[in-house]
Parts: structure tokens; sequence; C-alpha cells
């Protein structure tokens, strides 16, 4: 900036202030009336219209100001922004006068007009976006903070732009303690024991802890407005004077504090619901305000605005402010507080666990510097970068545990399962219908898998229908060929029996290639008697059984293999990853083949399932037909049960699933046990109504799934209960009530229950949704049968979460990053994997804090189920 700009020249004036004793004579009509001549000015020279905003509201507020003392914190404060903006330094309070000034400043003796009523706000439609989702806090491990707007773009590359260095902002740097980061939190000051107690209900123990007690959103306050420029909705901070301050009781002994501020451009009206603001505000003096801007009978009016003196730090207001994970007793501003103290001690000197040369690669703020932004950022870009840095450092530690886990189970040596294509052609000849492509290409890498010694890992994901079933199928054969056991697990009973029911008609045809027997099948479920039981053990264990099929009963302590060299997990999802894992230590180093009818894109299977190889089934079998989905709403509701008559009338059977088991739970939402009853009285009482859900026994469970199975019923009324694990084929209609309660995944499986025959079949959505992303999520289903289509379109809508159940995976949950961030999670990955290429252990030297990270954040996987 040139020498003698806007405010170089303000600078001047504001020494000479200062030489007059804070007497507002520095300049004719006093700074107020000097603000809108410069503003111009400053606007046309500088983008930093937050800075001139600012400046622009501390000079107008000064003339309000009738203590000495108080005015000089003024004219500091604006000295230090003029300061910052002209990168000459400021005036020195005993140094030479100006050696020339403005021909408009001399002594003045007028005194400001008092100020007007500001015109009326009309209001006006709010921005989208100011809202943030509320992810999950999680101490000692990276949490999620969100951006401002959700449709922001994400920061790549920018984090060489120069620190911000705002005196206003950033004081002395508070000294590091002696005690470290382990330490008991009772060691900050502020927090006593009755502090701390509450601290720990957000699981915040050690100062560690409370650094990663992340904001779970943020108010933006950062924008300063005079008053006469205040708008409707808008969250804004203003620099105002208390003219007036006023309290009254009100309903069950409330009490309301309202306040009159000005700022010499006009008044607005604040309103407190919290008697002891009155402590904290004194009439006469300045302020910085902060909170949205309302209306009251055509007025402007700020509710329960959040205030912080001009000679404080501004923590809460005039910034971005973080908003915490709540418990009673602990308030915002009181963990602002705290936090501050927290990450002005810690937060640049932190250890940084991430490899200097990976953090350069992927151009990433350092740990300090992203703890410090995320919990304090300077401004919207600066958050970002810090968000991505976090994001990076989980999916990091996250891919590194799994490679590891990956080596760890391929290190071990298992039965080689050799075949040709003869072998492999006398099973799949004996199927009713050839195999897809998809399937082809599946069998193909799962035999490539069973030839080595060493233990396969894969993962077969596809859609419902696509033939899942018969590749696991063949996988077993070849366990069977080669002398050994195979066995299966499901998560119903109902699906076990589908299973042990289909591979008996698989295998019917075929002979035991050594023993010239037939292939024998044993179905293993807790509605066994134990005499049926036992016998069957018997013939486990001595190898008289080929093919075990089951539900949990497989993993029980009595159940012994003579050699087990195929396991099968079937919706693995369902399956704890200990569970997962019993089976697996049924024999010595098995081969497993996990399937899940959940799909998800292929880049986020290969992070999240790191530690198995994928195969696609994207390939629906010949001549199946698409599934017909409408989206009818609740006046329509007449029309889904007409239809479903004209299904049964032709000898068809129905699902209806509802989102609550009972009434009350949720009100105005349709439950199935109310419903259940009211169909059968008033729809259809001619008609047999079976009644599913979760609530029910296992044995109860099983008995209404087997009878509609079986045809005892034509209309099942259910929960979310069916959405894996029911085949019946001669099903062609599902009806689902408050379809806009669901996840697209789930409403993805629901339909999946039908269309399974060889009839027509028919899913019906009824819903009210309007807008929003359940209508969004009706729409797509509406138009889209492809399942790992609609698996995109989920991850986009739902962004942050748990996707498809990782809580069930084995895996750390995600707390900050983002799943739908395919960008920093396929950079995470790349980064893992070389690291890993050289150093698997993590031994080197300078891979020792990173060790300890990647422990920590694993310590809990194992209880993920």
């Amino acid at each position: 900036m040139t020498a003698n700009n806007a405010f170089t020249r303000l600078s001047k004036i504001l020494e000479l202030e200062r030489k007059q004793g804070y007497r507002n004579k520095a300049v004719i009509g006093g700074l107020d009336k000097l603000a809108g001549r410069w503003e111009h000015d400053a606007r046309a020279e500088t983008s930093d219209d937050t800075a001139v905003s600012e400046i622009m509201a501390l000079m107008l507020g000064y003339p309000a100001l009738d203590d000495p003392t108080v005015r000089e914190r003024i004219i500091e404060k604006i000295l230090a922004r003029v300061d910052a903006m002209s990168g000459a330094p400021a005036p020195s309070a005993d140094g030479e006068s100006p050696a020339e000034l403005p021909a408009t400043v001399k002594d003045a003796t007028e005194r400001p007009a008092e100020p007007s009523l500001p015109p009326i706000i009309k209001p006006t439609p709010s921005k989208p976006g100011n809202g943030l989702p509320e992810p999950l806090p999680a101490p000692r491990q990276t949490p999620r903070p969100e951006t401002l707007s959700t449709s922001a773009p994400r920061a790549e590359t920018q984090t060489t732009e120069p620190r911000t260095k705002d005196p206003a902002r950033r004081p002395a740097r508070t000294e590091l303690p002696a005690f470290g980061l382990e330490a008991d939190v009772t060691r900050l000051p502020s927090v006593g024991p009755a502090q701390a107690q509450k601290l720990e209900k957000l699981g915040v123990h050690s100062i560690r802890d409370l650094l990663y007690l992340l904001p779970h959103r943020y108010e933006d306050y950062s924008q300063f407005r005079t008053i006469d420029r205040l708008r409707h909705g808008e969250q804004v901070t203003i620099i105002a004077t208390v003219w007036k301050i006023e309290s009254r009781i009100i309903g069950e002994g409330r009490k309301m504090v309202t306040a009159v501020v000005g700022d010499g451009t006009g008044e607005i009206m604040m309103t407190w619901f919290n008697p002891y603001i009155e402590r904290q505000i004194q009439r006469g003096r300045a302020y910085r305000f902060s909170g949205k801007i309302d209306n009251y009978r055509g007025r402007p009016l700020m509710r329960n605005p959040i205030l912080e003196s001009l000679d404080k730090q501004d923590i809460n207001t005039g910034r971005i402010r973080p908003i915490y994970p709540q418990t009673e007793g602990l308030t915002t501003n009181w963990l602002s507080g705290v936090m501050k103290k927290a990450v002005d001690a810690w937060g640049e000197d932190l250890p940084d666990f991430l490899p200097e040369d990976v953090r350069r690669q992927a151009d990433l703020m350092p740990l300090g510097e992203a703890l410090s932004q995320i919990h304090f950022p300077d401004n919207q870009l600066r958050l970002e970068q810090a968000h991505r840095r976090l994001s990076f450092d989980e999916f990091f530690l996250l891919q590194l545990g799994v490679l590891s886990r990956r080596k760890t189970f391929r290190d071990q040596t298992a039965k080689p399962l050799p075949s040709d294509a003869p072998l492999v052609a006398a099973f799949v000849d004996t199927l009713p219908f050839p195999l897809t492509g998809a399937q082809q290409r599946a069998l193909g890498e799962i035999v490539g898998d069973l030839g080595r010694s060493q233990p396969m890992s894969r993962l077969v994901q596809g859609d419902v229908g696509s033939g899942k079933t018969a590749v696991a199928a063949a996988a077993l054969w070849l366990a069977v060929a080669n002398g050994a056991q195979g066995a299966i697990m499901a998560p119903t009973e109902i699906l076990a029996e589908q299973h042990a029911r289909s591979f008996t008609k698989m295998f019917a045809e075929i002979a035991h290639p050594q023993y010239q027997r037939s292939v024998r099948i044993a179905l293993f479920t807790g509605r066994m008697s134990q005499g049926e039981r036992d016998a069957a053990l018997a013939e486990l264990a001595n190898g008289d059984i080929d093919i075990a099929v089951g539900t949990h009963a497989l993993i029980q302590e009595d159940v012994t293999f003579r050699e087990l060299a195929v396991a099968v997990v079937d919706e693995q999802h369902r399956f704890g990853v200990e569970q997962r894992a019993a089976l697996r230590q049924k024999g010595i180093q098995p081969h497993v083949l996990v399937m899940s009818a959940t799909p998800i894109p292929r880049s986020l299977a290969l992070t999240l399932y790191g530690d198995l190889d994928v195969s696609v089934i994207d390939e629906m079998p010949p001549g199946r037909t698409p599934i017909k989905t409408k989206w009818l709403t609740s006046v329509q509701r007449e029309r889904a049960y007409a239809f479903i008559r004209r299904q049964v009338e032709s000898g068809r059977q129905a699902f209806m699933v509802y989102p609550l088991v009972e009434e009350g739970e949720q009100p105005d939402v349709l439950a199935a046990v109310t419903e259940h009853e009211r169909l059968g009285r008033e729809v259809f009482p001619d008609l047999r109504l079976g009644l599913l859900h979760g609530r029910l026994k296992g044995d109860e469970k099983d008995t209404v799934m087997r009878a509609f199975s079986d045809g005892e019923f034509d209309v099942l009324v259910a929960t979310s209960i069916v959405e894996v694990g029911i085949d019946v084929p001669n099903a062609t209609v599902i009806v689902i009530e408050g379809a806009e309660r669901f996840g697209l995944a789930q409403l993805h499986q629901f339909r999946g229950r039908v269309g399974r025959g060889q009839h027509e079949s028919y899913c019906i959505l009824l819903s009210d949704a309007d807008a929003g992303d359940g209508a969004q999520r009706l729409q797509a289903l509406e138009t889209n049968n492809d399942g790992f289509a609609l698996a995109q379109i989920d991850l986009e809508m739902r962004g942050p979460g748990d996707f498809f159940g990782t809580r069930q995976s084995g895996l750390p949950p995600l707390q900050t990053a983002e799943l739908g961030d395919l960008r920093t999670l396929e950079l995470a990955r790349a980064a893992a994997q070389r690291l890993f290429a050289e150093d698997p252990h993590l031994t080197h030297p300078d891979h020792q804090e990173l060790a300890q990270q990647v422990a920590a954040f694993w310590s809990g996987a194992a209880d993920q189920s």
C-alpha cells in the first residue's frame, strides 16, 4: 500500500486523538463523522471487508464512550487493525506528531448528533448452508468438525498461505506447562473436580482428550456490521454501546433482561432470559454482540446474543465460533475458555505423529496448527484445511491398521485347494442356469486364491439376486473336492434354511470325487433337538458332513470340524468381527469368503475392507424382470391396499413394512402392531395376516417367517427385520410405510424381498415427504434399480456418518473423515501403502509416535460388534 492511503491517514488522525486526550476532537465532527468518508476509500484499497467493518464499528461507537480509559482501549484496538492492514508500525503514544494531517483535522467543539432510530428491517429469507450436521464426539480419536457450508468445495492445496498475524486476535503465547498431554484436565485453570467429572461424560480425562474434543458445529459471527446495515436472519457481530438496561419478571418467575444498544448508525434491542447477564453488562460501555438478527414489531432485535467486552480477546464473538458437545453443567462459553487455554499452551507444540515427508506430499497442515484452527479458525479456508488434515489422519491410521491385519492373516499357511477346468465345470454344469459374466469373473478370482497356500480373504459384493450364493457354493465344492470341509454362516435361521435347501439341490446331481457318494449338507441352528445336534456334531467331527450350514450355532465351542478349508460368511455386515473370527478359528487357517448384498463404491470398499480382496458381481442374470417402484402419498394409500388385494387374488403374497413396532414411540408414525390389528379388522378381514418384529422371541420370529415362506399368510406386516434373510419367490409386492424414514440402501434391500420368482413384482413407497433428503431418496429409488448406482447416490447424499454399518466391520468408527471425501481417502490410502511397503511394523525410530497412534486408534475396534 502507498504511504498516503486510507489506513496511514487514519493512523495519523488516531495519533492526534491520543495527544488530545481522547476527547474525540481530532477531526471535525468526531471519529463517527469521519467513518463514512474513510470507509469509501478503505474499501477501494483492500478486499478485507471484515477488517474495514470492524474499524468502522469501533469508530462509530467511540463518541458514546465517556470513560477515557475505555476510549484509549478503542483507539489502541483500531490502531492494531490499521497496523495490520497498512503494514506500517502504528504511531507510538509518545512519538512525534504527524508531519501532515488532512485539512479536516482540527480541534472541534461540536458534539456528535444523537443516534436516530434505524430503518425498519424487512425480513428476507435466510441463506441456506449456515447449519451443520452434528457428528458423534470422539475423545481420543480424531473427531469430525464440519465446515460452515456443507456445499462449499474442500480446500486442497492452500496450506502454503501465510498464517494470519492479527495482534487484535492473537495475544502473547501462553507458556507451555511443565506437565504433559496425558496429565489430568484438573491441571488446567478453571477445571476443578466438579468440572472434571462433567467432562468425563464427554470422554475427556486428559489434556489430549480435551484437545480432541472438537466442535460438532460452528456459528459464523465473523461478519461485522453496523446497525444500519443489518438484515433479517443474518448471523453477525456488532460493536455497540449500551444505552439502557431493564429487567422484568415474566411467567413462572423467569426474568427477561432487555438492553438498547447503539453504534452511531442506529439502535437495536437485545433480549436475554439469563438473569446473570445484568452482572456482565453496564450502561455506557461498549461490547461486541454476536447473534442472529430478528424483528420485533418491525424493529431489529437480537435474542440471547453473546457479548464480550472490547478489552477481552474475542473468543466467542467476532469470529467463527465453535459449538462443542454439551453435557449438563458445562456451557459452551466456559468450555471455549478452557479450550482456549489448552490450545494456546499446547496447540502449536503438539508432537506431529505424521512423518514429515507424508505431510508435505499431501500438502497438509502440521497437527498442532490443525487443532488450533479446528477449535478457533481464523476463517473458513483455514477451517477447511484443518478438517482436511484431521480427515487424512483418520484414513491414514485406518489404512495402516487394515494393511497390518491383512499382512498378519496372509503370513499364515492355508491348505491349497488346486483345481482345473473340468473340476470346476463338474459343479457349474449341474446348475439349472448359466453363470453370468460377472459370476464367472468372481469365480475365477476365487479359484486362483484357493489354489495358493496363502489363505484367501475375499469380499464378494453383489446386488440382491445377482447370484452370489452360486459362486459361494462353487468355492465350497472345491473344498469338498480336495477332501476337506466347508461352512457357511448366515445371520438368521430362515436364511440358513434357505441356503441348506439351495445347496442340497445344487449338489444333488454331483458325487463326491474321492468317496463316490453324494455331497452331504447339514443344517445347524438353535432349533435342533439335543439328540439331532449330538449326532450332527459327531458326523461333522469325523468328516461325514462335507458342508455345514448354520447360524451362530456354528461357532459354539462344541462345534468341531475334521478339516475346515473354506469358511463363507453371508450378509457379513450383520456379524461382528469376533463372530467372523470365531468361524475362522474352527479350522487351521481356512480360506475365508465374505458376501454382502449392500454394495458400496469400489474405492471405498478397497479402503474400508483393505484387508480383503474385492470381487464385484455387477450383472444380473438374464430374464430377471426389474421391480417396478412407485411413490404414493398417504391420501393414495387405498390404491396400495387395492393393489395388494388383486395380487393376493392372483395367488401371490405381499409384505407391508412399518418404521415402528408400536404406537407412541413417535407421534404421527404408523406402527406394525397397531396397523396389523387395524388391517385385519378394517381393510383385509378376509385375508391371512402375519406379524413380525424385533421384539418377538427368536423362535417366534422363525415360526412367522417360516409360515409366510410356506404360504400360510397372504400378507406379512413387519418392521425392518425383513431387510435381509427372507426368500419368498411367491411374494410380488412390498409396501413401505413412512418410506422417507429409511436409508436408501435399506429401502433397496426391502425392495429385494420381492422379485425373487417368475412373477412381475412391485415396490410401493408410501410417504408425504415433499423436500429434503427423504424425498431425494424416494426419487432415486423410484427411478433406479441398480444397487451400485444407488450406493453411490447414498454415499453422496449421506456424506459423513456410518455409511453401511462399519460398527459391524471390526473397523474403528470414523469420527472426522467423511466417507464421501474420496479424494482425501484415496490420497491417504496411497500414502499408507507406500509407508507400509517400507516399514510394515513401524519400527523405524521416526515412526514410533505413529505406531502408538495406530495402536490407540485401533484399540477398541474389536469391540465394534
